[in-house]
């Protein structure tokens, strides 16, 4: 007997199989929104609000939250930690031009019952590709998640997008971004320091050296690890 998975997949084959519920922003606020995949797949749904919520409380065994997401100038929400981490990384990543969480619930029918799933984040290229992901920990993926996933990323290859299933980063990566994140935001950037600092960097040299050849270390180097964050300072 086929699995539930496998006939999610043979219906996915056509974007016709699945449905699409989001809530569109207009002058009102959130509207909701359905309609099939094959006819909802161009809207932008980096710029959807969330189909879901993000509560917090007293108890809670995993932490929500918003995070700032500097590259669209926003907050988004998160319901994990690997999920804030992941946001982080789509912050940080110059392929990535924009993103929301939780863009829509997407729909099928398997096993003669509605299934319905919401993807953690989209994500738009800079190269103008959609990308679904999804979050979870290798050690932490259900069978009903399993069945999830493997029709999303059916769903999302009948549109021409793409769809990563990612967990948790590796540590050393993690630390590192999560320091530079802390510059992120656009007031940690001085103009004379840029300038110099970009100059500066022409060619490599040590990090504090390059900064105390700009001035004084504590003053410049908010503006390096923004730039860092940015990748500027690898430009001349």
């Amino acid at each position: 007997m086929a699995s539930v998975a496998a006939v999610a997949v043979a219906d996915a084959r056509q974007a016709s199989g699945f449905e699409l519920r989001y809530l569109d922003v207009d002058e009102a606020g959130g509207v909701e929104r359905q309609g099939g995949l094959g006819v909802c797949w161009s809207t932008r749904f980096e710029d959807v609000s969330p189909v879901r919520r993000f509560p917090s409380y007293q108890g809670q065994r995993s932490c929500s939250g918003y995070y700032f997401a500097a590259s669209v100038g926003r907050h988004v929400g998160f319901e994990s930690w690997l999920e804030r981490d992941q946001l982080m990384m789509l912050d940080f990543s110059p392929r990535v031009e924009a993103f929301a969480a939780q863009p829509f619930w997407l729909l099928w029918s398997s096993g003669g019952r509605i299934r319905r799933h919401a993807p953690d984040f989209f994500a738009r290229l800079t190269d103008g590709r959609g990308v679904v992901v999804d979050v979870c920990a290798d050690d932490r993926i259900a069978p009903e998640d399993a069945e999830a996933f493997e029709a999303t990323a059916a769903a999302c290859g009948s549109v021409g997008w793409a769809y990563r299933r990612v967990g948790a980063l590796d540590p050393v990566l993690a630390a590192n971004v999560r320091w530079l994140a802390g510059y992120r935001h656009p007031r940690c950037l001085r103009e004379e320091h840029r300038v110099r600092l970009v100059e500066v960097f022409t060619e490599p040299m040590p990090l504090l050296a390059g900064a105390e050849a700009v001035g004084d270390r504590i003053a410049v180097l908010p503006s390096l690890f923004h730039l860092l964050w940015t990748g500027t300072s690898t430009r001349t």
